[in-house]
C-alpha cells in the first residue's frame, strides 16, 4: 500500500498550492488575534472563523467549539476510510503580543517577505500549523486516505485555562489514533526535527514589603532597608555564581549534544560579545534536561519620575522551566520555599502561586512516528533530528492522559532564529512548504501501517 503513496507527485501538489498556503497564513496573520487579557476578544473570535473557513475550503465538516467564556476552538473533521486510522493535528491561532511595536522593523500584522522568510506575529507561532493542516489535506483533495481532525484552539498564548474541559466535553468526537501537535520546531533552518521531550513550567508572584510608606533616603539610608535592594538580595539567590538553579531538589539529566555549538547558539539568541554563558553541562543539557530560571517581570518605581526615598515594597514573577522526571506541584513548593528562606532582615514577604505545566517525555515507538520519520526524511533529505525543547506546552500532558492510546507528536516549522515570543517573529518559506509536504506524505504513510 506504500507503493500508492508518490512522493513527487505530492511534493508538485504542495508547490502548485503554495500561493493560496501563503494566502491563507498572511491573511491569518493580518488578525491580531492577542489572547492576553486586555486586549480585544473579537480578533480571537475573528480569528477562529478564518481558520474554520480554511478548513471547510480544505473539505472538511467544521465546527466552532468554546468553553465558557474560554478562547473559540476552530476544529474540522474527515472521517476515515474502513479500517483506516484517525489523526488528530493540532495548531493555535492566538498569538502573543507584540511587544514595543518600535523593535519591529515592520508592522507585525503586515505580513512581509525578506530573504526568503515571512515576517508578521504568528507566522511561526502558530498559524503556520493552521496552514500546514489545510495543506497536507488539500495534496489529498480533500480525501486522505486515513480520517482527520483538524483541532486550533485559541488560547494557547494564555496557558489554554478552558482547553482541558473542552477536550473533556468532546473526548468522543476528538478520538484518534495519533496526534501531531504541530507547535514546536526545527533543529535549525533546513534541518527538521521531532521534538522528544519538553520542560514544564511552574510560577509565582513575590511580594517584599519593608516600610508601611516612603520615606527620605538621606535621613533614613544607612538604616532602613529599602524592599528593592530586599527583592534584589532575594533573587539573587535564586542562582548560585556559575548560574546553575540553586533551589534544591529539582531534578535533572543527561541530553544528546547533537551537534550545537557555542557559536551557533550565540548567533541564534543575540548573545552580546561579553557575555558568558551560564551553569553546568552541555548545552542542550542545560537548555533541556535541567532546570531553569527567568524573572518575568518586576513591579517597583520607573526609573523616570523616581526620587530620594526608600521604596516600602517591590514586586517579581518569578518561573522556572522543570524537566522531564520532575513533578510541577513539588517543584512549585520548592521554588517558593527557596524563595521564602532568602529574604533578608526580616522583611515581609507574600508569595502567591501562579502557573503550574508539568513536563512531559514522548514515546517514540510506534507506527506514527515511523511514518512521520520517513515523510520527513524523503522531503528534507535527511534524518530528522530527536532533539529535547526546553519550552513547555503543558496541554501535551492533558492529550496524553485524555488519549491514552495514541501516538505524540510534536513537530512544527519555525526554527531558533523565527524570534517566536519576539519582534520580527518569521517562517522560513522553504520549511514551510517543505513541512506541508512531509505532513501530506505522514498522512499517506501512517495508512499504510
Amino acid at each position: 500500500m506504500a507503493a500508492t503513496v508518490d512522493g513527487t507527485a505530492v511534493a508538485q501538489r504542495v508547490r502548485a498550492d503554495m500561493p493560496r498556503v501563503r494566502s491563507e497564513l498572511e491573511t491569518l496573520v493580518r488578525i491580531p488575534s492577542v489572547s492576553h487579557p486586555g486586549h480585544d476578544p473579537r480578533h480571537v473570535k475573528r480569528s477562529a472563523e478564518e481558520t474554520r473557513r480554511i478548513l471547510e475550503a480544505a473539505g472538511m465538516r467544521t465546527r466552532i467549539l468554546q468553553h465558557g467564556d474560554g478562547g473559540p476552538a476552530a476544529v474540522g473533521w474527515i472521517d476515515p476510510p474502513a479500517g483506516a486510522p484517525t489523526v488528530l493535528l493540532y495548531a493555535h491561532h492566538d498569538v502573543q503580543p507584540t511587544g514595543p511595536r518600535e523593535l519591529w522593523h515592520s508592522d507585525p500584522f503586515e505580513p512581509l517577505e525578506k530573504d526568503g522568510r515571512l515576517y508578521g506575529r504568528g507566522t511561526s507561532d502558530d498559524k503556520c500549523g493552521v496552514a500546514i493542516h489545510a495543506a497536507a489535506i488539500r495534496a489529498w483533495g480533500g480525501r486522505p486516505p486515513i480520517g482527520v481532525i483538524v483541532f486550533v484552539e485559541g488560547e494557547e498564548e494564555w496557558l489554554s485555562p478552558s482547553l482541558v474541559p473542552l477536550l473533556e466535553a468532546n473526548q468522543k468526537d476528538l478520538s484518534c489514533d495519533a496526534v501531531v501537535l504541530a507547535d514546536s520546531g526545527m533543529w535549525r533552518a533546513g534541518h527538521p526535527a521531532l521534538t522528544t521531550s519538553l520542560r514544564g513550567v511552574v510560577s509565582c508572584d513575590i511580594e517584599v514589603r519593608t516600610l508601611d510608606h516612603a520615606v527620605h533616603s538621606g535621613e533614613f539610608g544607612g538604616v532602613v532597608p529599602d524592599a528593592i535592594t530586599v527583592l534584589a538580595r532575594t533573587l539573587a539567590k535564586l542562582h548560585d555564581d556559575r548560574g546553575n538553579v540553586a533551589v534544591p531538589g529539582i531534578a535533572k539529566g543527561p541530553a544528546d549534544p547533537l551537534d550545537l555549538t557555542e557559536e551557533e547558539l550565540r548567533r541564534q539568541t543575540g548573545l552580546r560579545p561579553g557575555a558568558r554563558l551560564i551553569g553546568d553541562g552541555g548545552m542542550t543539557e542545560r537548555m533541556w534536561t535541567r532546570p531553569a530560571i527567568s524573572i518575568l517581570g518586576i513591579d517597583s518605581p520607573r526609573i523616570e519620575g523616581s526620587t530620594n526615598q526608600l521604596v516600602p515594597s517591590a514586586r517579581a514573577r518569578v518561573s522556572m522551566r522543570i524537566p522531564p522526571g520532575q513533578e510541577g506541584s513539588a517543584a512549585q513548593r520548592a521554588l517558593i520555599d527557596h524563595l521564602r528562606a532568602s529574604v533578608p532582615w526580616g522583611a515581609e514577604v507574600t508569595i502567591t502561586p501562579r502557573s503550574k505545566g508539568q513536563p512531559f517525555k514522548v514515546d517514540t515507538s510506534g507506527p506514527a512516528y515511523a511514518a512521520m520519520r520517513r515523510a520527513m526524511r524523503e522531503t528534507w533529505g535527511r534524518e530528522p533530528a530527536m532533539m529535547g525543547s526546553g519550552g513547555s506546552i503543558p496541554f501535551v500532558f492533558d492529550f496524553a492522559r485524555l488519549f491514552p492510546k495514541a501516538s505524540i507528536l510534536l513537530t512544527g516549522a519555525g526554527d531558533p532564529t523565527s524570534n517566536a515570543h519576539s519582534e520580527d517573529e518569521s517562517v522560513s518559506l522553504d520549511d514551510l512548504e517543505k513541512s506541508c509536504v512531509a505532513e501530506a506524505l505522514f498522512l499517506g504513510y501512517l495508512a499504510a501501517k
